[in-house]
């Protein structure tokens, strides 16, 4: 009789062992959502610079892209520039640099927030020292007085 239970018991953990790993190839198999076809056209109008790599993101970067194009019509003109030129920089970057980046980021996360100020700062001073100065504004024509 116990025998019986053990060989029960045992044949149950390896059906359902099957099972779940069969569940998780088919979710594996299953398109990443959503596709670019499911997007609306105001974000896919915000997201062209990422149309070429669409089906090479999981959903879950997907979902991400999306959250962000949902957020851009309140954003200001400043900051939608600022995303539109990030995005284009980012698709032409090769899998290696993107995953490199990432890291990097992950990195700097990890940071306490002294060091993680620190590394800003000197981002910002870099940012100004390679940024060209803006011109200085025309003076104004003479006056025929």
């Amino acid at each position: 009789m116990a025998k019986t239970l053990v060989a029960l018991i045992a044949s149950l953990c390896i059906a359902f062992s099957a099972a779940a790993a069969q569940t998780k190839a088919d979710a594996k198999k299953a398109a990443p959502k959503p596709a670019w076809t499911e997007l609306t056209p105001a974000q896919q109008q915000v997201l062209a610079p990422l149309q070429s790599d669409w089906e090479q993101l999981d959903s879950t970067r997907r979902k991400k892209w999306v959250a962000i194009a949902n957020r851009y019509p309140t954003m200001k003109p400043a900051e939608q520039q600022r995303l539109q030129k990030r995005m284009q920089e980012w698709a032409q970057l090769t899998p290696d640099e993107r995953r490199a980046a990432r890291e990097r980021y992950q990195s700097l996360k990890k940071l306490p927030p002294q060091e993680r100020r620190q590394v800003r700062e000197k981002w910002q001073e870099y940012q100004q020292s390679v940024t060209p100065p803006a011109p200085a504004p025309e003076p104004p024509p003479p006056t025929n007085n």
